[in-house]
């Protein structure tokens, strides 16, 4: 972890915990399409994807996943966004590492304006140099293309003196097409198994291990 100078954050499962409101506007989408709810642990595998995949998933690629995705969205953008809560410690260990000299910035497969909304409901805005996320006109729809406009915001010349940090496995895949390493946020979303299987550089089971991961 040598040499690092830049800081790219993963929201969902990272930065906070928002598992009841997602869950929450899925089952709204499915039951206002009149779709059979799939069970919690189908649900879990769309806590990290791109919005639209999950939803093509059940439905089909289409109009239909693009309604799913709309009325999803119309629910999440006034209640569903604010269902979620910061992690325990996560306040503390971005401040430190703010302290200590690190850029720090978030790249999420989550819409950008909703991003920047929950980050300053909870007050967490202020530790990022900026704040990526996909656009809700379909643009930077992969987590690739995301951490690539990061990079670009920051202004960063050398990658190796950036790293990811994700609770899933399209963190650690869109990472490494960056030119990325990733460590796992073993606290979030993603089992331990995931993290270790698509090959995160190691995994902090806590952000204040996170903090001592990083010199």
């Amino acid at each position: 972890m040598k040499n690092k100078k830049y800081i790219l954050f993963d929201l969902d499962g990272t930065l906070t915990d928002s598992k009841e409101g997602i869950f929450n506007c899925f089952r709204h989408a499915f039951n206002a399409l009149g779709v059979e709810v799939p069970d919690d642990s189908t649900m879990r595998s769309f806590l990290g994807p791109p919005l639209t995949e999950s939803f093509e998933r059940i439905l089909g690629d289409g109009e239909r996943a693009a309604e799913g995705v709309r009325i999803y969205r119309e629910r999440y953008s006034t209640v569903g966004l604010f269902e979620n809560r910061p992690y325990e410690g996560i306040a503390e260990t971005l401040g430190e590492l703010r302290g200590r000299g690190y850029i720090l910035a978030v790249a999420t497969s989550k819409p950008e304006p909703f991003s920047k909304r929950i980050l300053e409901r909870f007050g967490l805005i202020g530790y990022f140099s900026t704040v990526t996320g996909c656009g809700l006109d379909g643009s930077l729809n992969t987590k690739t293309e995301v951490i690539e406009e990061t990079l670009r915001r920051l202004g960063v010349k050398d990658r190796n003196e950036a790293v990811m940090v994700g609770d899933r496995m399209y963190d650690i895949i869109g990472a490494r097409e960056a030119g990325l390493g990733c460590i796992g946020a073993g606290w979030g979303f993603g089992e331990r198994s995931e993290l270790e299987e698509y090959g995160a550089l190691c995994i902090a089971d806590s952000p204040a291990e996170l903090s001592k991961i990083l010199p």
